[in-house]
């Protein structure tokens, strides 16, 4: 990822990422996102991009492994967390799903990651403490909650599955509060190009919608720019 791609793709949202992905491949049909309706920390504020560290977690029932093992776990996570080349991006699943009640992400854990250097978290699990969360570090989450429960890591850099998404370790990440994408790699290199002729061709629907006076022979002609603009 060029420093140029990653200060596009911190400045538009993930449905034009979504978009601009089918425009590089040339087709519909991506599939790599999230389903459902999740929630973000910060939804006004820049969307989340990074490469991904992956862990899973559970917080219904206190962890069966003795407490030195799940000290030793703890400690092996934010390790890995710290060694995350930038951008990186922490994408937590939560085993209890759909019945998560601990939230792993709150204001000490949000800031301890920022400060290791990552850019946000993705889970399908819990956030809490808002308002009280460190800026520059959003959550997108499958749900809000006041309790941290039994919360404690059972894996560390696998493959995790987020609303839908299967994400591995490394995956390109993209997410607001619309969810979350993963960038196939195969279009990394093609996708700054595509984002800037997927937002070119809006514009010609866009612009004459805005004007005064758009009526349907207004739109007939726009379209048809628009749809041979996408071919």
């Amino acid at each position: 990822m060029t420093p140029s791609l990653l200060t596009l793709l911190r400045q538009v949202d993930t449905p034009t990422v979504c978009n601009a992905i089918e425009v590089a491949q040339g087709k519909r049909g991506f599939d790599g996102f999230t389903r459902g309706t999740m929630l973000c920390s910060a939804p006004t504020k820049p969307p989340v991009v990074g490469y991904a560290r992956t862990a899973r977690i559970a917080a219904v029932h206190p962890p069966a492994e003795v407490p030195e093992i799940i000290r030793q776990r703890r400690m092996a996570y934010y390790e890995y967390m710290a060694a995350a080349p930038s951008p990186a991006v922490a994408v937590i699943e939560d085993l209890d799903y759909p019945d998560c009640i601990g939230a792993y992400w709150g204001e000490i854990n949000t800031t301890v990651h920022k400060g290791l250097g990552l850019s946000g978290a993705l889970t399908n699990g819990v956030m809490r403490d808002l308002g009280d969360l460190p800026p520059g570090f959003p959550v997108i989450a499958g749900s809000i909650g006041p309790s941290h429960g039994f919360v404690h890591v059972r894996e560390i850099d696998t493959t995790v599955s987020i609303f839908g998404l299967t994400v591995r370790p490394q995956d390109l990440i993209h997410a607001d509060r619309h969810g979350a994408v993963v960038v196939p790699a195969e279009v990394i290199d093609q996708l700054e190009t595509a984002i800037h002729k997927l937002l070119d061709t809006e514009k010609l629907i866009l612009e004459p919608a805005r004007k005064p006076g758009f009526d349907f022979e207004a739109f007939e002609k726009a379209w048809a720019q628009f749809e041979a603009a996408r071919t």
